[in-house]
């Protein structure tokens, strides 16, 4: 995994200007510990920070390739799962490999394919390829929007990169936010609309979409869509697929020249991850698998049951580590840690995120760093294969909005009266467009179709929000996050398998849990859906206040001539009323106010300007 940035403009001579390309290389240091190159002709800077895990000494970025009479030069960023079925086809095409990094696979499949090299690779990434001959740039990224890929274009050229800071740090974009840029970091966030950088004038490439820079004009298109198809499989013949699938994600992204760990946290995904890695390292004599955990200090004390968390993590890890035979390390967080950790984790996304969500899986990431480079998590079942209580309570089902962000009474609440009027609309038209989008059969009967409607809003919005997290948190601190549930072939039969199906037996991920149930221990197989840990504990409610409270003291504030004292007081009084969460099922007083702290780091460090 890596950091890449690239800049293409014929009215800058980039020979002369090795101190800004330093500048942005800077920016990502984090995500590429170990190496940083960078190619320079007079029309292009191109840039790369590598984190290595395959192939050191083959694999060294920028990439330039001669073919035939022409100059091909990669920057990637990404893990390709399918590295070994490309070489062998581009092999019997002509073509000779110097290592065996995917580096070389992915540009050798454009020299060869094109823009439709896209369609063959299954994996995590984002790159850019430039031909020196025409000028032409191409840019990519995963189906899945695994890794992140951002861009500015404007008159007279266009700059991409893994983050929107190496975009800020060449000095041609402000750090200015508009309107919609408000409405989403307001009404939306920590969600973004997909393609939106929130900064004005900052984009992203959306997942499954490639673009062609040339002649000073950006051509995008889709090369992957959700797309409705009839399952024609029984129900046996779906388990069995299901199995299959998920199991050849787990054994495809098991390969690293680095040392590689699990997350564990005693739920179905990671417990399913953990036992089909501990079985294939047994078969192919590797040793024990190595998991971690994280927990808060004393948050048994302070635990309580809810809907959406009816039970602690502890004694389920400790079925799974005595099922896998695993070495185990629990990583236990400290509160004022967590806190602490906010203004990293805002730097991270560069954008204000999950709050201590956000903040704890940074500091897990950090630990976990000290001895790991490579680790596996259970991200993204819970959005293809129906994991949520929003899929499964019908009253919640067919209601006309968000169902992690049901109404912005909570938002509202914070804001003072009379500011950004029209956030709520906003978020209803996002709303209604990505379910108007919704590749659908005549066939589907109103559950089925709803059921496509809730897979393209979790696609998009709720599971590209923990996308960014997962990628953000564990890339600043050096370490690579693999996500075998996001392998596209999974995703594609998950959007058409019927929803009867995929809630087997009647119960969330049914399908999943059926078609795992026999390697895995009964209670963990069955047991009812856990989300990633929070802290319990008052005294973490008490920090962010406190916190706050000297945030709204500040007299030239630009975010306090939005904020409303009294309703972010009436928050801190009397926590436990509210009645919807700000964001998903975690979010609520606590982490309202950790994410007032990461608004004020995020407007006071990017020195924003607000353009109403």
């Amino acid at each position: 995994m890596c950091g890449i940035a690239g800049w293409f403009d014929r009215n800058i001579d980039f020979y002369n200007e090795k101190e800004v390309i330093n500048r942005i290389s800077q920016t990502m240091q984090r995500r590429g510990p170990d190496e940083n190159g960078v190619y320079l002709t007079q029309d292009i800077a191109l840039i790369h920070r590598r984190l290595v895990v395959i192939d050191r000494e083959n694999g060294t970025q920028p990439m330039t390739v001669m073919h035939k009479d022409k100059k091909y030069t990669i920057i990637y960023n990404g893990e390709l799962y399918n590295t070994e079925e490309i070489r062998s086809q581009l092999t019997s095409k002509g073509f000779r490999f110097r290592g065996r990094s995917d580096t070389e696979v992915v540009l050798k499949a454009y020299i060869h394919w094109g823009k439709k090299c896209a369609e063959k690779l299954n994996g995590i990434f984002a790159f850019g390829i430039y031909e020196m001959k025409t000028k032409e740039l191409f840019l990519c990224r995963d189906r899945i929007g695994v890794k992140p890929l951002f861009f500015h274009q404007y008159e007279s050229g266009i700059i991409f990169a893994s983050e929107i800071k190496s975009i800020l740090a060449t000095g041609i974009v402000k750090p200015v936010v508009d309107k919609q840029g408000l409405f989403e970091i307001f009404f939306m966030g920590p969600a973004r609309t997909p393609g939106v950088g929130v900064f004005k004038d900052i984009q992203e490439l959306r997942p499954g979409e490639r673009a062609t820079y040339k002649n000073g004009k950006l051509q995008r298109d889709f090369y992957f869509k959700l797309e409705a198809k009839e399952h024609t499989d029984s129900v046996d013949e779906t388990i069995e697929k299901t199995r299959f699938l998920l199991t050849d994600a787990v054994k495809r992204q098991l390969v690293s020249d680095v040392p590689l760990c699990f997350f564990l946290s005693g739920g179905l995904d990671s417990s399913i991850i953990c036992k089909v890695a501990s079985i294939h390292s047994r078969e192919k004599n590797r040793g024990r698998i190595h998991t971690f955990s994280v927990e808060y200090e004393d948050n048994s004390k302070y635990f309580q049951k809810s809907l959406f968390q009816p039970n602690r993590d502890a004694e389920y890890i400790k079925m799974m580590i005595k099922d896998t035979h695993s070495l185990h390390t629990e990583v236990i967080l400290n509160h004022q840690d967590l806190a602490d950790a906010l203004y990293d984790s805002t730097l991270a996304r560069d954008l204000p995120g999950m709050a201590d969500i956000d903040s704890s899986l940074l500091l897990f990431c950090r630990k976990i760093k000290q001895e790991y480079t490579v680790a596996l998590s259970g991200e993204c079942a819970d959005e293809l294969f129906g994991g949520y209580p929003w899929y499964h309570n019908k009253n919640i089902l067919f209601e006309q909005c968000f169902p992690w962000s049901k109404d912005q009474t909570i938002r509202r609440k914070i804001l003072k009266k009379g500011i950004l009027e029209g956030g709520e609309d906003y978020v209803h038209e996002r709303y209604y467009e990505t379910c108007k989008a919704t590749d659908k059969l005549r066939s589907d009967t109103k559950v089925s179709a709803r059921m496509r409607e809730m897979f393209r809003l979790n696609f998009y919005y709720f599971m590209q929000c923990l996308l960014d997290r997962k990628d953000r948190m564990s890339m600043y601190t050096g370490l690579e996050v693999r996500v075998p549930f996001c392998d596209y072939r999974l995703v594609e039969y998950a959007y058409n398998m019927p929803w009867e199906i995929k809630a087997y037996n009647g119960r969330e991920k049914g399908i999943v849990r059926k078609a795992f149930e026999d390697i895995l221990p009964e209670e963990i197989c069955w047991r009812k859906k856990s989300p990633y840990p929070k802290t319990h504990n008052p005294v973490y409610m008490k920090i962010v206040s406190d916190r706050v409270k000297k945030i709204l003291d500040k007299k030239d504030s630009v975010l306090n001539e939005m904020l409303d004292r009294q309703g972010i007081m009436d928050i801190m009084a009397h926590p436990d009323k509210i009645e919807t969460p700000w964001y998903g099922q975690l979010m609520r007083a606590p982490q309202i106010m950790a994410y007032i702290i990461e608004l004020d780091h995020w407007f006071t460090h990017y020195n924003i300007e607000i353009d109403m």
